[in-house]
């Protein structure tokens, strides 16, 4: 059943949005705890909030940590035995994101949306009462290979999640890099029709940008040739949340970096998600005294980046020169109007181990740009082929 018959046939369900007030948490699971807890805290400055409870570890088999900054939380959950949601996601792919959280006005709501669209939930909504408050909550499955949404409501003083025992004061980090809130959140899909059409149909997104491109011209060695993606961004207009979505572009399919990341993950999954900072110039500079690695910028880029600026019409506030020196992007669409991002290197790369997984972090700045960086794009597919290809060599 479409959106437009459940609101027909249920008339209390009228409005096509789910109530999504935003991404709450991403939950991430991994082989090492401590491995993840240090990039956390000592590298990216997260505060430390709390774990599981001793009850939840035992019944989910599995050890929680959740870390945060600004409004970013990350749970990392690791297994402790056989038969838990984190033992059976990393049974089949490397370290990555299992699930998604979103916060909702209305689970209740939100939940006879989803089921009347075809969604598929994995259990009814469940309610959780606590001295300050409730929580109610339920997860689905999803076309973004075996990535799970949640979505939650709470109500008065709860935790993040029902079992998650805080500290009494958070740990370690304080958020000294200046981190917001998630941004957007990239996927890659050996196909992605089926998830736009799920996100569109079961979710209510729609359509925000998109962009298609080959790099026929990224040559290493005679004989070598370049390879392409399809990107379909969607989003919640009422949140603001997004969802971009990439595919490997034909001729050279197997070849695509988006095809790369689909065998190292071993099927379809979350290949990025992007952090909004403060200050993108500092955050970068603390990030790289703290030995944190990003992508590489071809040099070409800052070359060709003089005419590009005066072709969009922007004027920046920053010195090109800085921008050059610590691997910043830039695009935009006027005067007033751009934006500043930079990628991390992917978790294998980072660690120098397959099973950490291809998934990585991009940082990004908007002055004013809300868009996705169409001039950016072909430099970060440029730049992920290039890392591959060093990998490869390695």
């Amino acid at each position: 059943m479409g959106k437009d018959a459940v609101e027909r046939a249920r008339p209390e369900l009228r409005g096509s949005d789910l109530g999504i007030l935003g991404i709450e948490a991403l939950h991430y699971y991994v082989r090492d705890l401590d491995r993840a807890r240090r990039f956390y805290v000592e590298r990216l400055d997260f505060e430390e909030l709390g774990e599981s409870s001793p009850g939840l570890r035992e019944g989910g088999r599995q050890r929680s940590v959740a870390f945060r900054a600004g409004e970013c939380v990350v749970v990392c959950s690791t297994p402790e035995g056989e038969g838990g949601r984190a033992w059976r996601y990393l049974r089949i792919h490397p370290d990555g994101v299992g699930s998604i959280v979103f916060r909702v006005e209305d689970a209740d709501r939100a939940f006879a949306l989803l089921d009347g669209r075809g969604g598929t939930p994995v259990q009814a909504v469940q309610t959780f009462e606590t001295p300050g408050g409730l929580i109610k909550t339920f997860v689905i499955t999803t076309p973004f290979g075996d990535t799970t949404f949640r979505f939650q409501e709470r109500r008065g003083d709860v935790p993040l999640f029902p079992g998650f025992a805080p500290y009494e004061t958070p740990r370690g980090g304080k958020n000294g890099l200046g981190f917001e809130h998630f941004d957007h959140v990239t996927s890659n899909f050996a196909t992605m029709s089926p998830a736009l059409l799920w996100l569109e149909h079961v979710l209510g997104f729609e359509r925000f940008w998109d962009v298609q491109f080959h790099t026929d011209d990224v040559h290493g060695e005679p004989g070598e040739h370049g390879s392409g993606l399809r990107s379909v961004v969607m989003w919640d207009p009422r949140s603001g949340v997004k969802f971009a979505n990439n595919e490997p572009y034909r001729p050279h399919f197997k070849d695509s970096q988006i095809n790369v990341f689909h065998e190292e993950n071993r099927g379809d999954g979350v290949q990025h998600v992007a952090l909004h900072v403060s200050d993108i110039l500092a955050c970068v500079r603390g990030l790289r005294a703290r030995g944190v690695e990003f992508m590489p910028t071809p040099a070409a880029y800052y070359e060709l980046l003089p005419r590009r600026l005066e072709a969009m019409g922007v004027e920046l506030e920053e010195p090109l020169d800085e921008l050059r020196d610590l691997g910043v992007l830039v695009d935009g669409d006027g005067r007033d109007s751009y934006l500043l991002q930079i990628f991390l290197k992917d978790s294998a790369g980072l660690y120098g181990d397959a099973e950490a997984g291809p998934f990585f972090y991009e940082l990004i700045q908007r002055k004013g740009d809300q868009g996705f960086g169409a001039g950016n794009f072909r430099a970060l597919f440029e730049s992920i082929e290039r890392e591959q290809r060093g990998k490869d060599e390695r």
